[in-house]
């Protein structure tokens, strides 16, 4: 499958999903301990232009990857996030490109098909955190939860993710007929059962 096809399906979902996002729930709290929905939508919209910067060439402006908290217009302002980054990922070339991600080993750059998986894996994840905590379900395709749940089982373990400010704590158990995207959480760190 196309890296670049699946993400742009799964970034569309997640539009529609912020979409339900009411102002007054932005000071809930997510999935994501440290982060409102406020913060956590800052973050997404500010990787998606970081993603962008880099696939267009960036390789050493760390602000370009700060965090833009939603201004009055939340859902104009994520989707415009993506558009920017969708658009990033289909320029001609971009299979040849390696992208700066400054957040992952130090600031590598990563073959732009890598790259592009990091990013899809993170929205498949962000998605349901922000479905969850406006209490709904994401509704990601099922061929977007098992290509997720493949990426996100290469995910290395170990002490880094107990790391201040890692992507993804340690496993949680799960039943080994659970659902792949209960799969796919618990395998990251994350309780399908937030937030009992």
């Amino acid at each position: 499958m196309d890296i670049r096809d699946l993400n742009r399906r799964t970034l569309a979902t997640t539009i529609e999903i912020v979409d339900a996002v009411r102002a007054d729930q932005l000071d809930l709290q997510t999935p994501c301990a440290e982060w409102t929905l406020r913060q956590l939508l800052g973050h997404m919209i500010g990787q998606h232009y970081g993603f962008a910067a880099a696939a267009r060439g960036e390789t050493s402006d760390l602000s370009v990857w700060a965090a833009r908290p939603p201004g009055p217009d939340l859902h104009a302002a994520y989707a415009a996030a993506v558009a920017d980054v969708t658009a990033a990922f289909a320029e001609d070339g971009m299979p040849e490109r390696r992208l700066w991600l400054p957040e992952i080993r130090d600031g590598m750059r990563f073959p732009a098909e890598m790259a592009i998986g990091f990013h899809f894996l993170d929205y498949v994840v962000h998605g349901w955190d922000v479905a969850r905590s406006i209490g709904r379900e994401p509704g990601f395709d099922a061929d977007l939860v098992s290509a997720a749940l493949a990426g996100a089982l290469r995910v290395p373990g170990g002490d880094t993710r107990l790391a201040p400010g890692a992507a993804f704590r340690p496993g949680v158990p799960v039943p080994d007929d659970a659902p792949e995207m209960d799969r796919l959480l618990a395998v990251l760190g994350r309780s399908p059962a937030w937030p009992s």
